[in-house]
């Protein structure tokens, strides 16, 4: 229990020397419409987009976590520039969680193009950081990556995120990067959805805690 109480203590002093008003998340996937709707008000390249969602996705035209895993690995496959292991299902799960709005288990098309859309963009941001052209960002390369993200760490939670997503030696490949920033930027919007009052501060009960935790 002291052991406990320490590391939850350390985490929270961590976080409370955070300014979240330097951290600039994606904006939220719109809401979900009827299909007849979108597809009157889609334009060209949004039209292309959900046929080829309706291609990856299936009949139920919504992406399960192993659908993920296997979209990402069969792209991922083809690039020499990014080292990585591959996208893990737990990985994956994790992913889904974090932007399932709806809480069906699953990527529907707005939710997925949101992800899809994130995953391009954090990959030209892993590229163009890859000074040494490894396929990795090592330790040194880490925080500008962050920055150039937007996510300014300061230096204790630059040191949870290397712990839990790079190697031994703090580098970290293309499938953490891409887990690691998917997870940062939808907390980071929960809590800007959460702070009302935009004061940097947000008030949580028992139950919203673990549903924020527990299903990411």
């Amino acid at each position: 229990m002291f052991l406990a109480k320490r590391l939850i203590g350390g985490i929270l002093d961590v976080v409370s020397n955070i300014d979240p008003g330097q951290f600039v998340p994606s904006d939220p996937p719109p809401p979900r419409r009827p299909l007849a709707y979108a597809e009157q008000n889609e334009n060209d390249e949004e039209r292309q987009f959900r046929k080829v969602f309706q291609q990856l996705a299936g009949d139920d035209m919504e992406v399960s976590p192993t659908e993920l895993m296997n979209i990402l690995n069969r792209i991922i496959s083809k690039r020499s520039d990014l080292k990585t292991d591959g996208f893990s299902i737990e990985s994956c799960r994790s992913m889904v969680a974090v932007m399932d709005g709806d809480c069906t288990g699953k990527l529907g098309f707005h939710e997925f193009k949101f992800l899809w859309n994130n995953i391009k963009k954090w990959q030209c941001i892993y590229i163009s950081n890859d000074a040494e052209r490894s396929g990795l960002i090592s330790s040194k390369e880490l925080p500008t990556t962050f920055k150039a993200a937007g996510f300014p760490l300061n230096d204790q939670l630059f040191q949870l995120m290397v712990r839990r997503y790079s190697d031994e030696q703090g580098n970290m490949d293309f499938d953490n990067f891409i887990g690691c920033l998917v997870r940062l930027d939808a907390m980071c919007r929960a809590f800007k959805t959460l702070d009302k009052d935009d004061d940097g501060i947000i008030k949580v009960d028992i139950q919203e805690w673990l549903q924020l935790t527990m299903y990411s």
